[in-house]
């Protein structure tokens, strides 16, 4: 996936729309569970947009793998981004699907449902003690009882605040919100005392902000949706308040990720979440901002802050199991991602990896200190979108939200018809 200034998964694809008699890619049309015979054989390991930047670590990776394993040759392909879930979607219709593939929860879901993504609870339960719980449950799909990609890198990040903004609302700086009631209060006296001129916030509430919450997203089975319950309703009731109060930007219900970095790199909200990369675009593009920086904790109701995920895939029908299934969990191995992670600003999936110097030792910078916090909070972080909340999903949530803080449907109502569209989705996903 594309490493950006946002940490590599907030721009999630498209979910894919395959039909369950979609084939794989071996060429006899069939493959193994079994991953224990000989490791041989020509493979192919897919990546998303990877190779503009990391070019020579993954010629480095394949290397390693054929030299550790003579009898095998990978084939590195890597997609841009634009078009990747369409690119997957086609493959697996067509039979091409490649043997190792680069994916995030939500692209794994319908590779799962048509059969088409490796149970490695079934083929590889030998790794699993190797990873984060959180993360290897991340590529978990409601309903079913398997795992179905190896995880890979990991994200997370911290809330920025503008310590400037605080001081002229009459807020302590050194006293960040840490609670929702925190946050909610600060944010009514940020509006109020600059006379609606400056917000706190710049985004909407998203499935991963009701997560963050304490809201039961969806039920156990995987076969609907629950984020209407009274928990919900409470959240999006305390987003009006913060709407009408102009403590919310008023252009958050058509705001991007990029378009909120900017209003707080401009200090026109004083909150932002983000991740270390963004320090060093803080102190290039906006100096002033970077001088008044300050740095706190996600703010959740259940202790577990969001962590954004990328997984590795075994093709079911490859001709080359036990290949495939070697070569993903080498990808995704402790020293392999703890090499990854040092060349850009992601963290290991592999338990004890955040542990390392690396991850816990102070240097007095600001990155050094971020980096710290998230891999901290990385041990117990949840994915929060649920796998099957697709694209699609996403938007009929923005448009009830944005009709509820409009003031054209009370919070219930919004989120009941929210939920009743998504549901309605979750069935055509079949």
């Amino acid at each position: 996936m594309r490493i950006s200034r946002r940490a590599l998964a907030l721009a999630a694809a498209a979910v894919l729309a395959l039909p369950l008699s979609a084939c794989g890619s071996g060429e006899d049309g069939g493959g193994s569970t079994d991953a224990s015979g000989k490791v041989e054989g020509d493979i192919t390991f897919q990546t998303w947009n990877l190779r503009a930047n990391f070019k020579p670590y993954f010629e480095g990776l394949v290397a390693d793998f054929e030299k550790k394993y003579p009898d095998t040759h990978v084939k590195w392909i890597d997609q841009p981004a634009e078009g990747y879930a369409d690119k997957i979607s086609a493959d697996a219709a067509g039979g091409t699907l490649p043997d190792v593939v680069n994916v995030s929860p939500d692209l794994v879901a319908p590779l799962a449902k048509a059969g088409l993504a490796l149970d490695l609870d079934k083929a590889a339960a030998k790794y699993r003690p190797e990873y984060l719980d959180g993360a290897w449950a991340s590529h978990r799909i409601p309903g079913t009882s398997g795992t179905y990609a190896f995880p890979w890198y990991l994200n997370t990040g911290p809330l920025f605040y503008n310590k400037a903004l605080f001081r002229q609302a009459g807020l302590d700086p050194a006293q960040p919100p840490k609670t929702y009631d925190d946050l909610f209060a600060d944010a009514l006296d940020m509006a109020r005392k600059s006379g609606g001129k400056v917000a706190t916030l710049a985004n909407v509430p998203t499935i991963e902000d009701f997560g963050r919450y304490g809201v039961e997203l969806m039920d156990q089975q995987g076969t609907g949706f629950a984020f209407n319950d009274a928990k919900g309703v409470e959240l999006l009731t305390k987003y009006k308040e913060l709407y009408d109060a102009k403590a919310l930007d008023p252009q958050a219900l058509t705001a991007t990720p990029e378009s909120s970095g900017k209003k707080f790199l401009t200090e026109a909200v004083a909150m932002n979440p983000g991740s270390a990369l963004d320090l060093a675009n803080f102190q290039k593009q906006a100096p002033n901002l970077y001088k008044n920086i300050g740095i706190t904790d996600q703010i959740t109701s259940t202790g577990h802050v969001n962590m954004y995920v990328m997984g590795v895939m075994v093709n079911s029908r490859t001709r080359h199991t036990a290949a495939s299934v070697a070569f993903a969990h080498f990808v995704t191995d402790a020293r392999n991602q703890m090499s990854f992670a040092k060349q850009v600003a992601i963290f290991p999936s592999t338990a004890g990896s955040l542990d390392d110097p690396y991850f816990t030792k102070e240097d007095g910078t600001d990155e050094t200190r971020v980096r710290i916090a998230a891999a901290k909070s990385l041990k117990t972080a949840v994915n929060y979108t649920p796998v099957l909340f697709s694209d699609q999903m996403k938007t009929a949530l923005r448009n009830e939200v944005a009709k509820a803080l409009q003031g054209k449907e009370s919070p219930k109502a919004a989120l009941d018809n929210a939920v009743k569209a998504c549901d309605q989705l979750l069935r055509q996903q079949g």
